[in-house]
């Protein structure tokens, strides 16, 4: 058997919705950085780091997915008996001919979601509240005029064999600079120390007036991280420096 595609040329970008039966409402765009070095080379990886807003898609492109692309899939599956509630996490091409759906997620992005949320001002727990109690038209959500990004740091060796275990220092000030997040994911703590525990071990992100100050202020709070046995990409964001 021979599968035939389409070839699509473009950017990739997140776009997430909370859904309910037949309603739908955007939840903030995203974009990933997947290989595993500078430039985009190397293995796919989970995802080295993601920036929010997604620039490429245009306030006119939001509108256009959630008409052409969200609720036609969400009064789809409430036509089948099968009404979705939650996160609906649509990865898209966006191409010269506009955006293409490439698959679903029912779930947040990891890197994506937390640069999101970092943008976002409302509380995050009476929305989600709201949606599965089948109040999603209450729901106001508030974002920060800011961009956010984040770096994620890894286990040397990622995404093949890594070792655990190694000692991680720096973390308190990270976590006192202003307008940074410190994100754990793969960390355990022993004897008062953190230590490495996984692959995709930490996250920083940072928001600014920008893409370059956001980038610039996660970068420095990256630099102020003791932690020989770890690596992170030093590009995130590139594509939307400038913008």
């Amino acid at each position: 058997q021979v599968i035939i595609e389409d070839f699509l040329v473009g950017e990739e970008a997140s776009f997430f919705a909370l859904v309910n039966g037949t309603r739908a409402i955007p939840f903030g765009t995203a974009q990933d950085h997947k290989a595993v070095h500078d430039g985009d080379q190397g293995p796919n990886t989970g995802g080295m780091g993601a920036y929010s807003p997604a620039p490429v898609i245009t306030p006119e492109m939001s509108e256009y997915v959630m008409r052409k692309i969200i609720l036609p899939t969400a009064m789809a599956l409430a036509a089948e008996h099968r009404p979705y509630v939650g996160v609906l996490y649509a990865g898209l091409m966006i191409t010269d001919s506009g955006p293409i759906l490439l698959e679903y997620n029912a779930r947040f992005g990891d890197p994506e979601c937390q640069p999101i949320l970092m943008r976002l001002r409302t509380d995050l727990l009476e929305v989600l509240l709201a949606c599965a109690d089948n109040q999603i038209d209450r729901i106001r959500l508030d974002w920060d005029d800011k961009a956010a990004l984040l770096v994620v740091l890894a286990t040397n060796g990622y995404p093949g064999r890594y070792r655990k275990g190694s000692v991680i220092r720096g973390l308190d000030r990270v976590a006192a600079m202003e307008g940074v997040g410190l994100f754990h994911a793969g960390t355990t703590r022993s004897n008062q120390q953190i230590l490495a525990n996984g692959g995709r071990v930490l996250g920083i992100g940072a928001c600014g007036d920008g893409f370059a100050e956001a980038q610039r202020l996660a970068y420095s709070a990256v630099d102020m991280i003791d932690w020989p046995e770890g690596f992170c990409r030093r590009d995130i964001g590139w594509r939307a420096v400038g913008k």
